[in-house]
């Protein structure tokens, strides 16, 4: 019984359980602006266009008061979204459904009193998760190095 108890531990270890399944994040020591502006070249440098760079944080922040709110959620915050025209033509053809991953999206933020910045993106689910995982893990893994 410990035996296999044991391994099942192992495997999972191995396999890496997520917490979230829909959320990928990553951390990185750099600077928010120098993430962010990472995370625009890493995007720019595959022919991709940025089409909207969402200010988040400051709205949150902005907007705080009105929703009765008093706590400081993000440092700064931004989403970058971005289109592939190819891919998202692949997705969508696979299953009209997948218009709900388009544009993709890459945050960049700090959180309050934490050192370091935090890069994350909606991991795809189904057929869109086999075209478009890699292009967002591949965005985030550069701007994060």
């Amino acid at each position: 019984m410990h035996r296999f108890l044991l391994l099942a531990i192992l495997m999972l270890l191995a396999v890496g359980v997520r917490a979230e399944p829909w959320l990928e994040k990553k951390k990185t020591a750099a600077s928010f602006e120098d993430t962010r502006d990472a995370v625009v070249m890493a995007i720019e440098n595959r022919g991709l266009v940025i089409s909207y760079i969402s200010h988040i944080g400051d709205m949150l922040e902005r907007t705080g008061v009105d929703v009765g709110a008093s706590r400081q959620v993000y440092g700064q915050a931004q989403i970058v979204e971005f289109c592939s025209a190819r891919l998202s033509r692949q997705m969508v053809e696979r299953d009209p459904h997948n218009i709900v991953f388009c544009p993709f999206a890459i945050s960049v933020y700090t959180l309050p009193g934490e050192p370091g910045t935090w890069v994350s993106y909606r991991r795809p689910s189904g057929a869109a998760a086999e075209l478009a995982e890699p292009l967002l893990k591949a965005i985030a893994n550069e701007a994060t190095q």
